[in-house]
Formats: C-alpha cells, structure tokens, sequence
C-alpha cells in the first residue's frame, strides 16, 4: 500500500503533472468546443508540426541509440552525463506532442481521441520526465530510443499525408505494424530485465497494455470485417 501511496505522491509532484491535468480537462471539455464553433483548416500548420516532430524524434533516436552503442549494455542502470540533454529533448517531444490531441479537437476529430490515444500521450508526458529526473540510464534510453524512431516513421506518414492530401503515403497500415513491433519488444526487453533485476515490474504491465491496445487498434482498423468494408 505505501508503494502505492509513494507513487501517488512521486507523479502528482512531477512538474509535467499540471499540464497533465489541463491535457485531460481539454479531452473533458471538448465536446463543448465542437458544438459551438466550426472545424478549423489546419492543413499548413499540420505540415510543419508533423515535419518538426520528425526531425525532432530523429534526433532524439541518434542520440540516444549512439550512447546506447558507446556503453555496449541495454541494461545498464548507471547515470549517463552525455544522455541528458536527449532525455531533455525526449521529454520535450512527449509535451509538444500533446498537440496531436489539441489539432483533433480544433478540426472537430474527436471520433480520433480514443482511449488508446490518451492513455499513449498522458502516460509517455509523465514517463518521460520521471526518466529525465531520476533514470538517466542505458537501460531506459534503450526504450526512449525505439519509440523515438518509430515517431519517426508516424510523423513522416502524416507530415506527408498533409503535404499530398490527394495523395497520401501508402504505408499507414505499416505505421501501426511498427507500433505494435515496439511494443513487443519493449515487453520482450522488459520481462527479461525484470527476471534479471533490471527492470520493475510497471515497464511489464506498460508494455503489455500497450501491445493489446494497438493489436485491438490494429484488429479494428485492418482485420474486421466491417474495417474491411469500410477500406474498399
């Protein structure tokens, strides 16, 4: 129980806890927005945004996966001066990409803002910068690291989906593939550390739900039948 209350106490007092808050109370109250304005154009601003958060995830990926290849040990649990300021820049990622949410909203998508969608943005603002506070590790950038190259992959899709409209990427089944792949190699990664004494149990249970929500995702857009009727 008090590892629990510990917990409760740890992420309330996180700096990115406020903003936390005000990103679900924007989620709560956005259905009053929709009903009383019109759907915004957001198309320039989502070519720009989409295109940064790419260069920005790439950066954050060669940073961290160079450290990574320096120390020669995914699990590693010592604090990594050189890591820092990718970290910092990682973390930065994981509040700027709230606007994902704020862009759904402006452009009346709200059908978009699932579950799945909030549980990833909220939870990663806060992950990330309990990394960046306290675990400044090999073993952690390892993580960072994959997810940062798969925001890679996601922003360059829809960055160019909103450069070509008329004609978007071919590959936006492949973007929930390597989401899927990341997920089940960080549960993979996070088991084999957790027998091992690397990991805590929590990076299990992230990944795991993580893995089942975008399979679900995955089955709902691609392997249904009623999405397959929906993509013909």
């Amino acid at each position: 129980m008090w590892k629990i209350t510990w917990l409760v106490y740890y992420v309330t007092s996180l700096a990115s806890f406020p903003m936390f808050c005000a990103y679900l109370l924007m989620i709560a109250l956005s259905g009053l927005w929709q009903k009383h304005t019109s759907p915004l154009n957001l198309r320039p601003i989502l070519v720009i945004y989409n295109l940064g958060c790419c260069l920005a995830s790439l950066v954050a990926c060669g940073g961290l996966t160079y450290a990574v290849y320096l120390r020669g040990d995914i699990y590693e649990r010592k604090p990594i001066p050189f890591l820092k300021p990718f970290f910092l820049l990682y973390w930065a990622t994981k509040q700027i990409e709230l606007l994902d949410t704020v862009f759904m909203v402006l452009r009346h998508k709200r059908r978009q803002i699932s579950f799945l969608h909030v549980y990833h943005h909220a939870s990663m603002l806060l992950l990330s910068e309990i990394g960046y506070n306290s675990y400044v590790w090999s073993s952690i950038a390892t993580i960072f690291a994959i997810n940062s190259f798969v925001h890679v992959v996601l922003y360059l899709y829809y960055g160019l989906t909103a450069l070509f409209p008329n004609n978007p990427p071919k590959w936006k089944k492949l973007v929930t593939q390597i989401q899927i792949a990341q997920f089940l190699i960080g549960f993979v990664i996070a088991v084999y550390g957790y027998i091992n004494g690397f990991y805590c149990i929590y990076s299990i249970f992230y990944n795991s739900t993580m893995f089942v929500l975008f399979s679900n995702f995955y089955y709902q857009a691609y392997g249904s039948k009623s999405s397959k009727l929906k993509l013909k």
